[in-house]
Order: structure tokens, then C-alpha cells, then sequence
């Protein structure tokens, strides 16, 4: 019986040995199985949490740091300063810059300091100039405004000599001039331009089927008079209808100039036996327009008929529409167009308080007068 025990007891840790190794076995085997290998890495993520820490190497890779470095260079680089002067910030980097630009103003202000006293010199050049066109129209044109073309037509020399004056005249010493001195300054050379033409072509040949329309001696038989005959002032070419234009129209945009101009005829606008002065200018274009209205060719008022009657200059196909910035009105004469009631609005200035009165109330209609265009010739 002890003998069965015995061998039941080798047989007892036989077995268990025998299990052990199955165990171990087992355990050998799993750890070198492929598909558990990959099973078990699989909630532990470890390949992952490898690559998040270079993954927060990324995020940084603007790297403020390195940012900041190349910054600092930057003011230092004239490339950049010089290419955009305009930064404030450049101003003080590169002190050479201001300096080059500082003396612009200082050297403007010796410039100006230098030429202020040439100013009188320049005036004096404005009035000699004047004085001599005086002088001129003196000889030449009576208190009515006719002139003596014939006298003329034998003294061109005198009056080539005189528009020589405008022809060279230093365009530096006219922009230094009162803006009164330089509208003056056209209105004379127009003038006297005016003349010369007419000077040039006296006496007039007229055409005999243009007689049907107008005078013999009308200036209208002249071709071209405004806008073919050339003259030259400051070195530059003009016509008759360039001034009236571009300086008398939209450089001063003085209506009242209009009442200034010479139109050689019967009709027009007197000619002054003087020249026009800056320093005159108002005073001259008040007389110039009671002058105009005076003539019977210029405005009437017909009360029996209930008409008023103004001058072709003052329709809106010729200059009626000039006066409408400066004289027009929607208070009065409302039941006119815009330039006429400009023009009865500017009336109202230099008429009698008795046609002032008939012209601000009165039922009447507005017709224009037939314009005469018979030259202003003292010789008839």
C-alpha cells in the first residue's frame, strides 16, 4: 500500500511539472504571437505619443523667436528706408535724407525773400504799360468811344510798338500782378488787338450780297475777325475769341467785362478813351455798364407796349448766361428765363428807381434789339 502512495505521489508532481512547463510554455508562445503583439501595443498608443511631441515642434514653427530676430535688422537695411521715404519712421534712421530735404523749403524762402523787391519793379512795369495805352487811346479815340481808324491806318508803327509791349512781356512779372492788374491787362490787349485788326483792313472792302445784311462799313465784312486773326501775347498765340474764352469766360468769370470789350461797332459797348487799371477796375466797370444803358441800342423800356428791350450782348446765345452765377435770382422776374432775370437783376443796380420799380413789378415782355454793326468810325 505505501508503495501505491509513493507512486501516486511521483505521478502528483509529475503532473505538475508536467503543467508548469505547459504553462510557461503557453506564456513563451503568447508573447511571440504576431496578432497579440499587436493587439495589446494597440490602448497603450505609444507610436502616437512619440509623434505628439513633435507635433507641438510644429505649432511653434513661426517661431516667434526667430520672428523678432529678423525684425531687428530691418531698420538698418537703407533698402527698405529709401524705398518709401514717406515713413516717419525712416526720417530719423537716415538723418542725410532730412537734410536734402530741409533746404527745399529754406532755399524757397530765400528765393521769395529775394524777390520781394521786385515787386514794385513789377507794378511799375503793370502802370508804365497802362500809362502807354492811355496815351495811345488818348490820340485815337474820343469821349463817345469812335475812333480815328484813318489817322490810324497811317501810324501803324506807333501802335506796333505799343502791342510789342504785350508781346514781350515777361510772364513772370504778369503772375506777380493783382489778379484786378491782369483782367485789365486782357481786356486792353483785346482792345487794342481789336483795333489793329480793323486797322489792318481799313478801309473795308464789303461784299455787295453781304450789303443785304449789313452796312457797307460794318465790321462784319471783315472774315475771321474773331476766330482766324492771330496776334501775339507773352510769346503765345491767341485770337480774339481765345481771350474772350479762356480768360475773360472761365479764368475770371467777370461778367461785367463783357461791358469792357470792344466790338468796333455801333451797337457795342463804348470804347474807353483810357486804359483799364486794376486799381480802377470796379470804378471803371460801374461807368462802362451806365454808359451801355444809356444807349438807345442797349436797353429802352416801352410802357405803352409793355416791352423791354435789351441788347443782343445780353442774350443768352451770346453772353446772357455769364451773369447767371454771379447776378441771377428766383426772387424776381420769375416769369423770365434764368439769364434774363440775371440780366434785369443786374439792371436794377444802375437804372432810375422809377425803371427799377416798372422792371421788378411791371407786366411786360423782353425782346432783344437788332444789333447795328456799323464801325465806331470817327470819320463816318
Amino acid at each position: 500500500m505505501s508503495k501505491n502512495i509513493v507512486l501516486t505521489g511521483i505521478l502528483t508532481v509529475t503532473l505538475l511539472i508536467s503543467w508548469g512547463c505547459e504553462q510557461k510554455s503557453t506564456n513563451v508562445a503568447a508573447s511571440s504571437n504576431p496578432h497579440a503583439t499587436a493587439v495589446t501595443p494597440q490602448p497603450a498608443t505609444a507610436p502616437a505619443k512619440a509623434i505628439e511631441p513633435n507635433t507641438v515642434e510644429v505649432k511653434p514653427k513661426p517661431e516667434p523667436v526667430k520672428i523678432e530676430q529678423a525684425a531687428q535688422p530691418e531698420p538698418n537695411t537703407p533698402a527698405a528706408l529709401v524705398a518709401e521715404p514717406n515713413i516717419p519712421a525712416a526720417q530719423p534712421v537716415e538723418p542725410n535724407m532730412q537734410q536734402a530735404v530741409m533746404p527745399k523749403p529754406v532755399q524757397a524762402e530765400t528765393d521769395s525773400a529775394k524777390s520781394q523787391p521786385t515787386l514794385p519793379a513789377t507794378n511799375n512795369t503793370a502802370t508804365h504799360l497802362f500809362d502807354q495805352v492811355t496815351e495811345f487811346l488818348k490820340k485815337y479815340v474820343d469821349k463817345d468811344g469812335m475812333v480815328d481808324y484813318k489817322a490810324l491806318s497811317h501810324k501803324k508803327m506807333e501802335m506796333g510798338k505799343l502791342l510789342e509791349q504785350f508781346k514781350k512781356l515777361d510772364r513772370n512779372e504778369y503772375n506777380s500782378w493783382s489778379r484786378d492788374d491782369k483782367l485789365a491787362f486782357w481786356i486792353n490787349g483785346y482792345n487794342l488787338n481789336f483795333i489793329k485788326i480793323i486797322v489792318d483792313n481799313y478801309p473795308i472792302e464789303s461784299n455787295r450780297m453781304l450789303r443785304l445784311f449789313w452796312p457797307p462799313n460794318s465790321i462784319r465784312h471783315i472774315k475771321g475777325i474773331w476766330d482766324e486773326h492771330k496776334f501775339i501775347i507773352m510769346d503765345e498765340e491767341f485770337t480774339l475769341l481765345e481771350i474772350d474764352q479762356r480768360f475773360l469766360q472761365k479764368e475770371f468769370g467777370e461778367p461785367l467785362a463783357f461791358f469792357a470789350i470792344s466790338y468796333a461797332s455801333i451797337s457795342g459797348t463804348p470804347l474807353r478813351n483810357e486804359a483799364y487799371r486794376g486799381r480802377n477796375l470796379s470804378t471803371q466797370f460801374d461807368d462802362q455798364v451806365k454808359k451801355f444803358l444809356a444807349s438807345q441800342h442797349a436797353f429802352k423800356i416801352d410802357r405803352e407796349n409793355q416791352k423791354v428791350y435789351l441788347s443782343s450782348i445780353l442774350n443768352s446765345t451770346w453772353y446772357g448766361n455769364q451773369f447767371i452765377a454771379k447776378y441771377g435770382t428766383d426772387l424776381k422776374f420769375k416769369q423770365q428765363e434764368p439769364a434774363v432775370r440775371a440780366i434785369l437783376n443786374l439792371l436794377t443796380k444802375y437804372v432810375s428807381p422809377q425803371d427799377v420799380d416798372y422792371l421788378e413789378t411791371g407786366n411786360y415782355t423782353v425782346e432783344f434789339l437788332r444789333y447795328d454793326w456799323t464801325l465806331n468810325d470817327r470819320a463816318g
